[in-house]
């Protein structure tokens, strides 16, 4: 695939975003170097990034006589990006402590920037939840996204199906749609409303003892959700403008705690999420209906497009995949030739 040719102001504004960062990184070391250099910062002891503001996280001690307790922390740009999740090493200081190490990560969820820089949303989770509703309308094609992500990154998804109250005889065919879907592919499929409390308790039991994320639209609920799960949060929640589309009133990550066992992360909305990061054989092994006839084409180098003999075209004919699933999926890869 060739490159495009960048204009002038493109150029121009990639030079402004490169230096903009090496700006923010240089005053973010600085004030690292500031607080290491005054040698009054106490041991090094294990933390947990709870959210990230701008040039800071805030970290949760999970050791020792202050464990359970937050504190604002700088941490050098060699530490790379620290997202919520990360396991860490830091040491207190008055008023900001310092991050001095981070912790191999055992997972993490990553897409794209609009730049084409890979931007990490939560790290070590072990369940990725992708929470729709019945408004604004729920997008399959968002769905699979996430399906093929986590399937990239070895992590058990679900589908949950939010304020379940607000489906109407304008959504009900689809919502219908998506849940039977999903569910005949073999995913978890949650139905849920925190104005009825439906399925709230089984949405409890499927998150303890796991650290989930939720994913998804602005406007599907989220951060609903959080509250009426942990309701000491008390988190914003947003209403749909006149469009049906939601406003963005989660702007970090942040991580909270079950009692009795388990977390919980909620990321900002997103109206997109890009998967040019993966290769086309990737995709298609996120694809799980697809799996039982990969590698069972004539050719080794099947676009499964319209090649004779293509194994994943006879089974779309034979109805073992639907053709929505198809186009979902051959939407992508257009997604991938483009980038």
């Amino acid at each position: 695939m060739s490159k495009r040719k960048l204009t002038r102001r493109q150029s121009w504004r990639i030079e402004k975003i490169q230096a903009e960062r090496s700006a923010r990184a240089a005053r973010r070391d600085s004030l690292a170097d500031e607080h290491l250099a005054e040698g009054e910062l106490g041991p090094e002891e294990h933390g947990l990034v709870i959210t990230h503001y701008g040039t800071q996280v805030v970290v949760e001690a999970t050791e020792g006589l202050n464990a359970g307790t937050h504190k604002r922390c700088h941490f050098r740009s060699n530490l790379g990006s620290l997202v919520t999740g990360d396991r860490v090493v830091w040491r207190d200081g008055n008023p900001y402590g310092v991050v001095v190490a981070v912790l191999p990560r055992e997972s993490a969820l990553c897409r794209p920037d609009p730049h084409g820089d890979m931007k990490t949303i939560a790290a070590n989770i072990d369940r990725i939840i992708i929470v729709v509703a019945p408004y604004p309308e729920p997008h399959a094609n968002l769905i699979d996204r996430y399906l093929v992500a986590a399937r990239g990154i070895g992590i058990e998804p679900a589908v949950l199906i939010n304020k379940v109250d607000r489906i109407d005889d304008a959504t009900r065919e689809k919502i219908t749609y998506l849940e039977q879907t999903y569910r005949r592919l073999g995913y978890q499929v949650l139905k849920v409303s925190t104005k009825t409390n439906t399925g709230l308790d089984e949405l409890t039991r499927y998150l303890a003892d796991f650290t989930s994320v939720f994913v998804g639209q602005s406007g599907v609920g989220k951060s609903s959700l959080v509250n009426a799960l942990l309701p000491d949060c008390n988190l914003r929640v947003g209403e749909l403008s006149d469009r049906q589309q939601g406003s963005h009133t989660t702007t970090n990550a942040q991580l909270f705690h079950f009692p009795g066992g388990g977390h919980l992360i909620d990321s900002p909305g997103i109206r997109e999420f890009g998967l040019w990061h993966m290769e086309a054989d990737e995709v298609l092994e996120g694809f799980v209906e697809f799996r039982p006839f990969i590698g069972h084409c004539k050719f080794r180098d099947c676009s499964h497009r319209h090649e004779p003999g293509c194994a994943i075209l006879r089974a779309l004919a034979a109805g073992d995949i639907s053709q929505t699933r198809m186009d979902s999926y051959r939407y992508i890869l257009s997604t991938l030739d483009q980038a």
